[in-house]
């Protein structure tokens, strides 16, 4: 799934994610069978744990939908544990320096690439299928999404140093964090805003990085992806609150 997913990013399709806390399984297949590309286990500000990982994967592989997880901190034994249990990504919230993109780069990749340590685990089957430890080693380090976050005013002043560490495949910016961080507390509605995402954008084609956002509606799905972003992402309660108006303005109506 997650070798699917990064194929199509590098051929420049967008797809259209789900940013979210919720670990039910049946309401995971639920959202992937809407017609959602990848789910992102938001455990930052959710209470999502390493434990639950597991179930919220297979829901995902049951539904089509690729499994990203963003962690609560760059832990690299935490990282460890959601890559093990059948994560394909990390989106890592608080980057701030180029150490800090490297550190997470060495937690996700193997050696030689990174420092992620090796044991038979969900990820590779246990290590009991036809696939050679070698090749599954090559496979997860070339299939694995490793997408650092812009969020920080630190991260946006050093974008384009962030974007030539060697092992990562792109950018999320998260524009309410990025908006606070710019002095903006009621919203990521400003220009200044607006012009950072195309300022990751423009940081991330030099590399042949993607990036991606949060849409909160189809018309900003559009409009972003018309700027150059490939991963547009939506959550879930937004989803249930437009879903319940469309409703109600209809019923009430």
């Amino acid at each position: 799934m997650a070798g699917v997913l990064k194929d199509r990013l590098r051929a420049g399709e967008v797809v259209h994610g789900l940013l979210s806390p919720n670990v039910e399984p049946d309401l995971v297949e639920t959202l992937g069978l809407l017609g959602f590309d990848l789910y992102i286990l938001d455990t930052e500000h959710g209470t999502g744990s390493a434990i639950e990982a597991a179930a919220v994967v297979r829901a995902c592989e049951g539904a089509g939908l690729a499994p990203l997880v963003r962690p609560r901190s760059l832990d690299a034994k935490l990282i460890l544990q959601f890559l093990d249990a059948g994560m394909t990504g990390i989106m890592l919230p608080g980057v701030r320096t180029e150490e800090d993109v490297r550190r997470l780069v060495g937690a996700v990749k193997y050696p030689p690439d990174g420092l992620r340590g090796l044991a038979a685990m969900r990820a590779n089957g246990f290590l009991l299928g036809k696939e050679k430890q070698e090749d599954w080693i090559l496979r997860a380090n070339r299939e694995t999404l490793v997408l650092p976050q812009i969020e920080t005013k630190e991260a946006l002043e050093s974008v384009e140093q962030l974007a030539a560490v060697p092992g990562i495949d792109g950018f999320i910016v998260g524009p309410r964090d990025l908006a606070l961080a710019l002095g903006f507390s009621d919203g990521p509605g400003h220009p200044e805003v607006e012009a950072a995402i195309d300022r990751v954008v423009t940081a991330s084609k030099k590399h042949k990085l993607v990036v991606g956002t949060v849409a909160q509606t189809g018309a900003r799905a559009k409009d972003l992806a018309a700027r150059g972003l490939t991963i547009i992402l939506h959550s879930v309660t937004a989803l249930l609150k437009t879903g319940a108006e469309t409703y109600f303005r209809a019923a009430r109506g």
